[in-house]
């Protein structure tokens, strides 16, 4: 039952996809982009945060050292050399297509998290989660003011706008999949013990710090290429693109959806994304037979705010409430019958 979640979660998102490029406009083709691109990296988070239980304010960091590496592999060298002049000498000659940068940027922001979670997951509860979030604040301080190499508070552009609803669908049906097979791994497995009574699963012998340094690690490298996606979907990035505003979506994406399931991270992100698309479009106004009405500018925040207000009172474990979408038992030991016989 479990090994049909990512299959059914992966036709959604075609779904999805189908919907927006065939039935949509074009900017409900680069809303569905957009949104995928946030699959990608809510998943990533997700891995860590969903199977653990220890809340992160970090990730956003990760989106940000993956951009960076992207940018600074795949921008043109006169460019570089104009934005960019204290690259040194084989990034700043560096001319990489999109996808090896995007997945050196995921790699690269693993190996950011291997070494800061070496000492950050020493930590637990509260204490980690303020950890993750000075290592988030310090990222962006670096990046904002290293200016030779990250062009500063300023943007850096030029990126190519290489990614499309189906790349980006590429990538979160990816994400999903490796977010499954960790989650049903012997270190998922040990992982959520941890997160459900750590005092049991240590007397059981399971090493808390590995399981959740490996979690971390996987986590981050998702986050990073995701961040490289968004980059490559927009052409401009910045450090303040990747701080306070990404951490707080991607929370309220896995906790309206649901922390405890991979669908619910799925699900978040879909609802939230489609709900702001729709009442941006009602800000822009819109029409009922002959009379027309629009939201007042910014509304949609608002709206928002308080519909997450709603579903943490009244469904606090989410709009999933943990659940899996999977196939039913007596469907999966159907098939399995019929391909025994």
């Amino acid at each position: 039952m479990s090994a049909t979640t990512p299959v059914l979660l992966a036709l959604v998102l075609l779904g999805f996809a189908l919907a927006a490029t065939l039935l949509g406009d074009r900017a409900t083709a680069r809303m569905a982009a957009e949104t995928l691109i946030r699959v990608t990296m809510v998943v990533g988070f997700w891995i860590f945060v969903g199977n653990s239980g220890v809340v992160s304010f970090g990730h956003a960091a990760f989106g940000c050292i993956g951009a960076y590496v992207s940018a600074w592999l795949t921008l043109k060298p006169a460019m570089k050399a104009t934005l960019l002049p204290g690259l040194p000498g084989y990034l700043a000659t560096a001319d990489w297509h999109v996808l090896p940068a995007a997945l050196a940027g995921g790699a690269v922001a693993a190996l950011v998290a291997l070494a800061t979670g070496a000492a950050i997951l020493r930590l637990s509860g509260i204490a980690a989660s303020i950890a993750t979030f000075a290592f988030l604040a310090m990222i962006n301080t670096i990046w904002a003011n290293w200016t030779p190499v990250t062009g500063g508070t300023s943007s850096v552009v030029g990126l190519d706008r290489y990614v499309t609803p189906w790349v980006a669908l590429g990538w979160a049906v990816a994400a999903i999949a490796i977010a499954a097979l960790y989650s049903a791994s012997a270190s998922g497995l040990a992982l959520r013990a941890t997160r459900e009574d750590e005092v049991a699963a240590s007397a059981s012998g399971i090493d808390r710090y590995r399981h959740r340094l490996l979690a971390y690690t996987l986590s981050a490298f998702f986050c990073g290429a995701g961040g490289a996606l968004m980059g490559h979907f927009i052409g401009v990035i910045s450090p303040d693109d990747f701080y306070l505003s990404l951490t707080f979506l991607m929370l309220a994406m896995l906790v309206v959806g649901g922390v405890a399931s991979l669908s619910g991270a799925v699900v978040g992100v879909l609802s939230l994304s489609l709900a702001v698309e729709a009442l941006v479009r009602m800000e822009k106004g819109f029409s009922v037979g002959e009379v027309s009405f629009a939201l007042p500018p910014g509304s949609q925040a608002i709206i928002i705010a308080v519909a997450m207000i709603l579903v943490l009172i009244f469904r606090p474990a989410g709009l999933l409430a943990g659940r899996e979408i999977m196939l039913s038992a007596r469907w999966v030991a159907g098939r399995g019958r019929q391909t025994n016989d």
